[in-house]
């Protein structure tokens, strides 16, 4: 224990008479602990966003499709539906005994680049993400005239709208269109709290609506004479004769795949039935190998700043030869001489990995709302997890194990010495 204690005493007293050096190798040290960590901590905290994108719904059922385009088009809103559902079909559906609840969604058109989903108050009441949570209202309230339009947390933000502004929506799906509802403003009537899921990033209007804006569209564009004005379609009923998908809940989770089978066939028209939680793991799955390369990258970084410490220390050991010929002199062993380089390699790696401790938990503190904000992106802040801790681990020990190349280096070169002043004695 005295042992280890004058040797730890020794090591600190040379780190501290070396800081300006080796300041400059904890820093790079630190930094590439910081990616590593960084890295790891977000590809969690992402598919733990990425999984919890949609919650509560037992069964999204669309056309006939994968069930990776099917997830994809309804709920991350990219790409487009292979067809659409019978109106008949969706109330069939919806009346069935096992089924709680069903929100329609139709697609289709589009705001600026954002997704216009036309739906029902059931999404409002019904919709889930993270830990069951439900939506919730900013500001304003969820639509409930013909024409009123709730807006995505990010897409008011972007944009800079506000409750009551007028806006026009495109026709087709596309980031830009040549097509526009300009005859149907829409006005502004509430916009959704921030949810960190792709609900942020999407316009939300009325079945009616999206009927209403159609009327005289049957080949793509507007036939003069065909469409309505506002005042007339606010004076008319409008029923759609068909929706993209829809999302179920039923009352017994048990009956979800007894449901999804009879769904798979059902005789009224092709439908495919996915379990989001299911569809959601595969996409993650195909998404692997670009998380990995990440990772993997990271793990280089910080294997080159250690080399860098090495490096340093086989350096520097040109300047200590004074020190370690008073060391031999008061009477320390090759051995002790050799393990100050251990220690002090081991104690740099342990104070980069505070550092980067205090580092990654003040970033995160401070990215956090922004790319909440901006991105849609919920990091939260937590405590490291078991293969985090096993990274942050491997740091101390990797660099204990190459810093007895220095350490080995001097002990064969202090054994040398000590047999050539033995031979001459």
């Amino acid at each position: 224990m005295n042992s280890f204690r004058l040797t730890l005493s020794l090591a600190t007293a040379s780190l501290w008479y070396r800081r300006r050096v080796l300041a400059l190798v904890c820093l790079t040290l630190t930094l590439s602990v910081t990616l590593l960590l960084g890295i790891q901590y977000l590809r969690t905290e992402v598919r733990q966003s990425f999984t919890s994108t949609i919650s509560g719904t037992d069964l999204i059922v669309g056309a006939r499709s994968g069930q990776l385009n099917l997830l994809l088009y309804t709920v991350f809103h990219i790409g487009d539906a292979t067809n659409n559902i019978r109106w008949s079909s969706f109330n069939d559906i919806k009346d069935d005994p096992r089924v709680d609840w069903a929100v329609p969604i139709s697609l289709g058109d589009s705001y600026q680049g954002y997704r216009v989903v036309s739906t029902n108050d059931q999404f409002l009441e019904q919709f889930q993400y993270g830990d069951d949570q439900k939506l919730a209202l900013a500001r304003g309230q969820w639509f409930s005239q013909l024409f009123d339009v709730t807006l995505g947390a990010d897409v008011a933000r972007q944009l800079q709208h506000e409750l009551g502004d007028q806006i026009v929506l495109s026709h087709g799906g596309g980031r830009t269109s040549f097509s526009n509802h300009t005859d149907l403003p829409f006005r502004v009537s509430g916009i959704l709290e921030t949810t960190g899921t792709p609900v942020d990033q999407a316009v939300y209007i009325s079945l009616e609506a999206m009927e209403a804006m159609h009327v005289g569209w049957e080949s793509g564009v507007a036939i003069p004479g065909r469409t309505l004005s506002a005042q007339t379609a606010e004076a008319r009923s409008f029923t759609p004769d068909a929706i993209t998908a829809m999302l179920l809940g039923l009352k017994n989770p048990i009956m979800t795949f007894q449901l999804q089978r009879e769904l798979s066939q059902y005789a009224a028209e092709p439908l495919s039935a996915i379990l989001p939680g299911v569809a959601l793991s595969e996409l993650w799955r195909m998404m692997g190998q670009f998380e990995q390369a990440l990772l993997g990258i990271s793990v280089f970084v910080v294997a080159t700043s250690l080399i860098g410490l090495v490096a340093v220390l086989l350096t520097i050991q040109a300047q200590r030869q004074r020190e370690v010929a008073i060391l031999r002199a008061v009477g320390a062993s090759p051995r002790l001489v050799a393990g100050l380089y251990s220690l002090e390699c081991v104690l740099l790696a342990l104070a980069s990995c505070g550092l980067s401790l205090l580092l990654g938990a003040s970033a995160i503190s401070a990215l956090s709302p922004w790319l909440l904000q901006h991105y849609g992106i919920h990091i939260g802040a937590r405590s490291l997890n078991a293969d985090e801790w096993l990274l942050l681990g491997l740091v101390p020990v990797v660099a204990f194990a190459i810093s007895l190349i220095p350490a080995w280096h001097h002990w064969r070169k202090s054994r040398k010495q000590s047999f050539g002043s033995s031979a001459q004695d």
